[in-house]
């Protein structure tokens, strides 16, 4: 899966030749999941027409500050009332990259001084967000002084130019001025996009959902975990770039992100060989799973009859997970769960001192909207050196981007 799919992009079109490529440009864009906005120029529909890019984006192309009711009956005040407003603001708010292709001379100009006489100077002054340019022009235009310095400018305001290329131009010379080909500015992006994801290079074990352990071909001890706190967890880290295997119990969620590994199981002991067959090549794990304390000593091969008034089962525990990583660890930061009602801190405490863990993220059935099976959780930190840090009432995604920013600051101190 692209590092594009799902980002929310609004390509800038400008007026010169190379608008004709965006065309190519906004479907790349789609096919690799991104949501797209098109902003034009009022120069640049001489050279590509907002129809084309409307229909290939999905969305309505807007160049002007506001739209006139096409209505052509109405006219004077009657159809300025009826226009509506293009908000560059929450243009700007909205979206997560800017890409501004073709970036002509006079456009690259205007960005570096803030001559802001249209939407899509308007919209760039007003983003929030990672802002790309794919320079367009002539030969002589590209290495003229006042050219550079609009780099130069545009690069100190924390921009990033992307290439442009050589060959053969619209004038008829040769040389230095091509706008990257599309397929090529969809490459840049991503590798640049990668290259600044903070969990780059880093692979992650999850574990999520509850274990089953059979009682007879029919029936079997679980609990109400939904599986959400690690399928989070899973999707955020690989969101940030890390290599993530999900290890996970029964349970109807899928991932996101198709980068992640998953290997599912279903007891306890199938988690336990899981873990363990990928915990030393991880930097780490993430114990986000209820697993069963306890399995039946003997598994029945045909289904109980229901014949007595009383029935009991034989129970023996099963393979302490975390426990397990805990005695084997050697670099691996690891993180575990504890889900407690009563003496929370300093079960969470004794647990983190026996288990060997970097972390541990408390849950109490105390909390209201914490705990199995809801949207939220309500958390609190205890790191291996005691130190408590109280979480409010988040979603689980909230949470889950929580517990990786504790993975981030560990390899960055």
């Amino acid at each position: 899966m692209s590092v594009l799919s799902g980002k929310k992009i609004i390509l800038g079109v400008s007026g010169g030749i190379a608008a004709y490529k965006t065309a190519s440009l906004v479907r790349l864009f789609i096919k690799a999941g991104a949501h797209v906005q098109v902003i034009m120029t009022p120069a640049s529909k001489d050279f590509v027409t907002p129809l084309t890019l409307a229909t290939l984006s999905k969305n309505p192309v807007h160049s002007t500050f506001y739209n006139e009711d096409d209505d052509s009956s109405q006219k004077g005040e009657q159809a300025k009332q009826n226009a509506q407003w293009n908000n560059h603001v929450e243009f700007g708010l909205w979206a997560d990259l800017m890409i501004i292709a073709p970036a002509t001379a006079n456009t690259l100009s205007k960005m570096a001084n803030g001559n802001c006489d249209n939407l899509l100077i308007a919209t760039y002054l007003s983003a929030k967000c990672p802002v790309y340019f794919a320079p367009a022009m002539d030969l002589d235009m590209y290495k003229h002084p006042s050219t550079i310095a609009s780099f130069t400018t545009l690069r100190q305001f924390g921009n990033c130019i992307i290439p442009a290329e050589s060959g053969e131009l619209a004038s008829g010379l040769s040389g230095e001025g091509r706008m990257a080909e599309p397929e090529n500015i969809i490459t840049f992006l991503e590798a640049d996009l990668l290259s600044k994801l903070p969990l780059m290079g880093k692979k992650i074990l999850v574990t999520a959902g509850p274990t089953y352990e059979s009682i007879d071909p029919v029936r079997f001890i679980g609990n109400h975990s939904s599986g959400k706190m690690g399928f989070d967890i899973a999707n955020q880290a690989a969101n940030l770039g890390a290599e993530v295997i999900l290890v996970s119990g029964p349970t109807h969620l899928k991932v996101e992100n198709n980068t992640i590994k998953v290997i599912k199981v279903v007891s306890a002991l199938e988690m336990y060989n899981a873990c363990h067959e990928f915990y030393s090549d991880v930097d780490v794990a993430i114990a986000a799973a209820a697993v069963a304390d306890y399995k039946p000593k003997a598994v029945s091969i045909n289904k109980i009859k229901k014949n007595d008034a009383d029935f009991s089962i034989e129970l023996e525990k099963t393979k302490d997970i975390l426990a397990s990583l805990g005695e084997i660890k050697k670099e691996q930061f690891l993180i575990g769960f504890a889900l407690e009602t009563e003496n929370e801190i300093e079960n969470a405490k004794l647990k983190i001192h026996k288990k060997n863990l970097d972390l541990i993220v408390l849950n109490s059935l105390q909390d209201k909207g914490a705990g199995f099976g809801g949207p939220t959780n309500k958390v609190t930190f205890i790191d291996k050196n005691f130190t408590i840090e109280l979480i409010e009432l988040k979603s689980k995604e909230e949470v889950a981007v929580d517990i990786l920013n504790k993975v981030i600051t560990h390899y960055d101190a």
